[in-house]
């Protein structure tokens, strides 16, 4: 099981941007995988899965406005991948995601191997 603590993602409407027709990761998405990456580094959490997973994402919102829950999961599965946590996030099978009750800025996520 892995378990890690990562910063509060840019939301999908932010983590994109378009340049001369091409769609590219913006400039506050890079700066997220670069976050992400450190955190990965720090917390030993570069593993490099191979397998299926379930995966648990607890998420505290940076304050108490009213958002989609479902807008950071791009840019954090994302992220978790380009930092060496899988291999593919497409290995995930099972995902469940929800709203912390306390004010955090933070994620939550916690990784296991399928049985």
């Amino acid at each position: 099981m892995i378990e890690i603590t990562l910063p509060w993602p840019p939301t999908v409407n932010t983590y994109w941007r378009t340049f001369n027709g091409r769609v590219l990761i913006s400039a506050k998405g890079r700066e997220y995988r670069k976050a992400v990456a450190d955190e990965v580094l720090i917390q030993r959490a570069a593993k490099h899965i191979d397998h299926a997973v379930k995966v648990e994402i607890k998420a505290y919102r940076p304050d108490r406005r009213r958002r989609d829950l479902d807008n950071i999961l791009k840019a954090l599965l994302g992220s978790m991948t380009h930092a060496g946590v899988m291999q593919d996030d497409a290995l995930i099978e099972d995902l469940r995601v929800y709203w912390a009750k306390e004010v955090g800025g933070m994620v939550k996520v916690t990784i296991e191997g399928m049985e």
